[in-house]
């Protein structure tokens, strides 16, 4: 492999933890290949914000969903950079159901939830591996306190970010020693996404010894150490929620 610029691949990042962890790839000197579902205007920002720190950004419209556009998106970031050394698989999506209300969980629901959160991821790093060998990179999964305690916006969505643990040990097994693969799981997380329900946050947090919610660059900070801070940690779940779940 070449001495060329590394290059990471971050999804869903035109926004919040997204955009958090694009900006601090961008500051080690990282080209960045900037996803984005819907939100075009915000993704724009993320590639100035990127473009600002004097390194190159791309932007790709994609849901990971899709599993022809992913494979299309990492085809036009390996082509563009010729490299690809770390994927952050952030795109995700929830509904927000009560535990209780079974019969809101339609097969659409379910749907939504485990094509965004589990097989997008899957088609990810699966896109990605062959490029991942080549630079012996790795892959940083967002998952969730949800899929370690069954608390969450919905029970699809816990059991999705179960799925992504899961997965996350699969893949760190089947890869290893040629790729690294970990993932970070928040904990509430102030972003637009838990806007209107501080009520439910500030509950949560009674138990929290830190007594306060993530902000976006705290899980950037577990991102970056994984992708960047450590060479032996792998297939590991790293936990960031002010201690909530010790």
């Amino acid at each position: 492999m070449s001495t060329e610029r590394k290059v990471a691949l971050v999804t869903g990042s035109a926004t919040g933890v997204g955009r958090a962890c694009a900006v601090r790839f961008a500051k080690l000197g990282f080209a960045v290949s900037v996803n984005y579902s819907k939100s075009e205007a915000d993704a724009q920002e993320t590639v100035r914000l990127v473009e600002a720190e004097g390194v190159p950004a791309l932007l790709f419209k994609a849901t990971v969903a899709d599993d022809s556009l992913v494979r299309e998106m990492v085809a036009r970031t390996t082509s563009i950079f010729g490299r690809l050394d770390v994927l952050v698989n952030n795109a995700g999506t929830t509904h927000f159901v009560p535990h209780t209300d079974l019969d809101a969980l339609t097969d659409s629901v379910w749907d939504d939830i485990i094509n965004v959160n589990v097989k997008g991821t899957f088609y990810a790093t699966r896109a990605a591996l062959p490029w991942l060998k080549l630079t012996k990179g790795n892959v940083v999964n967002i998952t969730s306190v949800a899929g370690l305690s069954g608390q969450g916006s919905s029970i699809p969505y816990c059991a999705s970010k179960a799925a992504l643990n899961c997965m996350t040990q699969s893949f760190a097994r089947a890869f290893g020693p040629d790729v690294r693969v970990n993932a970070v799981a928040p904990g509430p997380i102030l972003t637009r996404w838990l806007a209107g329900r501080e009520a439910h946050v500030a509950k949560f947090l009674e138990q929290a010894p830190l007594n306060r919610a993530a902000d976006a660059d705290d899980i950037a900070d577990a991102v970056l150490y994984l992708a960047t801070g450590t060479t032996l940690t792998t297939g590991q779940v790293l936990v960031v929620d002010g201690g909530r779940t010790m």
